[in-house]
């Protein structure tokens, strides 16, 4: 997966379109990612003491990878990724810029 957590992403498609976050959690085996403050849902909860009331809570869900691309700082866009291998070293590299990702 080319997208890893801390990566700010750009959302392409859903009801968050053009809105960028950061990853705060991946899911490889489900092909899965939860962005701050994107894909926000309502909770109910229960009070948790007898004498509280209960609330609503927003609670990111999910979405999934191909929805999202990550955030080129260097050129302001969403970009493609590729694999440069230096040495012993391999990193990712913007495919519009060639900056370090």
């Amino acid at each position: 997966m080319k997208i890893k957590k801390g990566d700010n992403v750009i959302i392409i498609k859903g009801k968050d379109r053009n809105k960028t976050g950061k990853v705060l959690q991946v899911f490889i085996e489900k092909n899965r990612i939860i962005v701050e403050g994107i894909n926000l849902f309502k909770k109910h909860q229960k009070p948790k003491k007898e004498g509280s009331k209960g609330e609503v809570v927003n609670v990111p869900r999910s979405l999934n990878v191909s929805n999202a691309m990550i955030f080129c700082k260097n050129c302001n866009s969403p970009a493609r990724i590729s694999f440069k291998i230096e040495g012993d070293t391999k990193y990712r590299v913007c495919q519009k810029c060639g900056s370090k990702i």
